[in-house]
């Protein structure tokens, strides 16, 4: 009986105990698992959508991608006249703002098909890159349309403009760096050419204008001189200044011949018995030097028998003179005004100042292979997060 009181049975207690660890435990296996499991999907999901397709790009990159030779280039568009006029536009003169205009002007254009066109007739742009040793992904097909070629141009080249400093970068890239530099120098020849074209018209304009003035001048001169020589043939005077200086010296010549005849006469007189022989010549000199006065006088103010007077052919000659004078005056200003229409023309013109010549490069700019494939790593992390979250959210809606 001692025997059978000292041994117990388990106890109910201790029993539930072991069976809470061991239920416990289970769970725990149970949770590690499906940790496992969850792990090695998400490190498998990670690895067909993150690692291989970053593994594919750093295989193109590497290995398949053919070499991009950039070759760069900068310049600025200039005006003639640096100083500029006064007021507000003088403020801005010699600054990238007095040329801002131009320089968006020249960059639209250097982007435009009309420009990638130009390339093509001139250098072969799209033969380029229909090369089959391209890699597939950069290589034009050989019946590519001009939409395909200028999406490849723009990718190619790439323009930038400083709107504070006024400056035009631009880089080109090709297969090889011969033909990225012969294609920058293209480019910069076209950008010289729209330069050039930007004040032309208005430069020509400006041109014509002046030298149709100056022209029309000359020619109302050469009428106005051509109908005073004229005029100077039909009156047979030169001169109407000299011609009435002439007569009136011959007036003046013969009034003091008048007056020592006369007094002559009046010495005659004064004899208390004047001879009538001698007192007759005198008195014929007299009467015929009164005549010759008069008519020199009419001959002043009066006209003859199929001419004029010599105060209308004065008039005459005096108002073609005044108008040649007029036409001459009128032709030097137009002389002036085709000078001042040059220097401001000269004023106008716009060159392009290269600060950075084309120089080939000895080693390929593209494609940077590292970067981009850690920019693809980041890309397909940043795609795979995205869609991840999305299904989660998705989820824990569609439980609730």
């Amino acid at each position: 009986p001692s025997k059978a009181r000292q041994i117990q049975p388990p106890s109910t207690e201790v029993r539930a105990d072991a069976s809470l660890v061991s239920e416990i435990q289970r769970m725990q296996q149970d949770i590690a698992r499906r940790r496992r499991k969850r792990l090695v999907l998400l490190f498998a999901r990670l690895f067909v959508f993150v690692l291989i397709p970053t593994i594919i790009a750093g295989w193109y990159f590497y290995r398949v991608a053919t070499p991009v030779y950039a070759t760069y280039t900068e310049f600025v568009i200039q005006s003639a006249d640096q100083k500029g006029g006064g007021g507000l536009g003088g403020l801005f003169a010699g600054t990238g703002l007095a040329s801002s205009q131009d320089s968006n002007t020249v960059q639209g254009y250097l982007q435009s098909r009309e420009a990638m066109l130009r390339l093509e007739a001139d250098l072969g742009f799209r033969k380029h890159f229909q090369n089959p040793d391209i890699d597939p992904l950069q290589r034009l097909e050989a019946d590519a349309s001009l939409e395909a070629t200028y999406d490849v141009y723009q990718r190619f080249v790439l323009i930038s403009h400083d709107p504070t400093e006024g400056l035009i970068r631009l880089e080109v890239m090709a297969m090889d760096p011969q033909t990225s530099e012969a294609w920058a120098k293209q480019l910069i020849k076209y950008a010289e050419e729209q330069v050039d074209q930007l004040t032309q018209r208005m430069r020509v304009s400006q041109m014509a204008d002046a030298q149709t003035s100056y022209d029309d001048a000359q020619v109302k001169l050469a009428e106005s001189q051509r109908r005073l020589i004229e005029m100077q043939q039909s009156f047979n005077v030169l001169s109407s200044d000299t011609e009435v200086s002439l007569i009136t010296a011959q007036i003046a010549d013969l009034e003091k011949q008048l007056t020592q005849e006369k007094l002559s006469l009046d010495q005659m007189e004064s004899n208390s018995n004047p001879n009538q022989a001698r007192m007759d010549p005198v008195k014929r000199r007299i009467a015929t030097l009164e005549e010759e006065i008069a008519s020199r006088r009419a001959l002043m103010t009066e006209g003859s028998a199929g001419s004029n007077s010599l105060a209308e052919i004065q008039g005459e000659l005096l108002i073609a003179e005044a108008a040649v004078k007029v036409r001459m005056t009128i032709m030097a200003q137009g002389l002036q005004t085709m000078e001042l229409a040059r220097i401001e023309a000269g004023r106008q013109v716009r060159y392009l100042s290269v600060s950075v010549s084309p120089t080939p490069p000895d080693e390929p700019a593209y494609p940077k292979a590292f970067e981009n494939t850690m920019v693809t790593l980041l890309i397909m992390l940043g795609i795979y997060l995205m869609i991840s979250m999305t299904a989660a959210i998705l989820r824990e809606q569609v439980s609730s």
